[in-house]
């Protein structure tokens, strides 16, 4: 075999479980932007599953006592820098005896509005992957991030920030006791995972943070700039939906 064949067949793979991705989300046709259409964003069918914005905004959802005992013990924060420029501190949301957590970097500009974790239009494919491709609900997992308050300009927190914030994440975490773990991006990856290894080296490679078995992957705002990887995350998902299945079996 060639060079030549040997690139069509990878192209040809690449193609196949991008496809296989977007058939998970229920992409059935190639679908304009609202900016490409000239149309505004529309509002997803009554009968699916809540959406990150139907829910109500600024809801944490329901918390176990040992989660809101971690949100007093957070309090109004002014630990690190990061409270100055905060609009509202992103504690988490979702089930507090969820099976699987989702955790990205840090809030963005609309989840700072909202008080609410991934509600942006990363936010939105998140949940397209979990509802659309794991066949979940959002409010059946958890969604956090590494650190609760916006950093300026939506720049990568910095060292000092996560290492006050992290300490909060580990007692959730501790809380929730989820089976599976799944970072979001090199942020997430690095802090968790105590690595300099970057996110495309790592991702698809089981590690474990404190006992639990953690996937890390792409961010659902690095997809949004690079489509073509989804076909990447979706091989990553697959590996925690058989992971979460072999656990629920015993």
């Amino acid at each position: 075999m060639n060079d030549i064949q040997r690139e069509f067949l990878e192209l040809v793979a690449d193609v196949r479980t991008h496809v296989e991705f977007q058939k998970a989300l229920g992409v059935t046709a190639i679908e304009l932007s609202s900016e490409e259409a000239g149309e505004a964003p529309v509002s997803p069918h009554s009968n699916e599953p809540l959406s990150a914005k139907e829910v109500s905004p600024g809801a944490e959802g329901p918390q176990s006592p040992a989660l809101d005992a971690v949100r007093q013990e957070l309090g109004d924060c002014t630990r690190c820098k990061l409270h100055q420029g905060r609009k509202t501190l992103v504690f988490g949301e979702g089930n507090p005896d969820a099976a699987l957590v989702f955790i990205g970097e840090g809030p963005g500009f609309e989840e700072d509005q909202q008080g609410r974790p991934f509600v942006g239009a990363a936010g939105e494919l998140l949940t397209k992957i979990i509802e659309k491709g794991m066949k979940l609900r959002r409010q059946d997992v958890y969604i956090c991030n590494i650190v609760k308050c916006r950093p300026a300009g939506n720049r990568n927190p910095e060292p000092d920030e996560i290492e006050t914030c992290v300490p909060f994440l580990r007692k959730q975490l501790q809380a929730i006791k989820p089976k599976v773990i799944i970072a979001l991006g090199n942020v997430a990856a690095k802090a968790l995972l105590k690595t300099t290894e970057g996110i495309s080296k790592i991702r698809g490679t089981w590690q474990t943070y404190d006992n639990i078995p953690l996937m890390p992957t792409y961010h659902p705002a690095y997809l949004l700039r690079n489509p073509r990887d989804k076909a990447l995350v979706w091989e990553d998902i697959k590996q925690v939906m058989a992971e979460l299945e072999k656990i629920q079996k015993g």
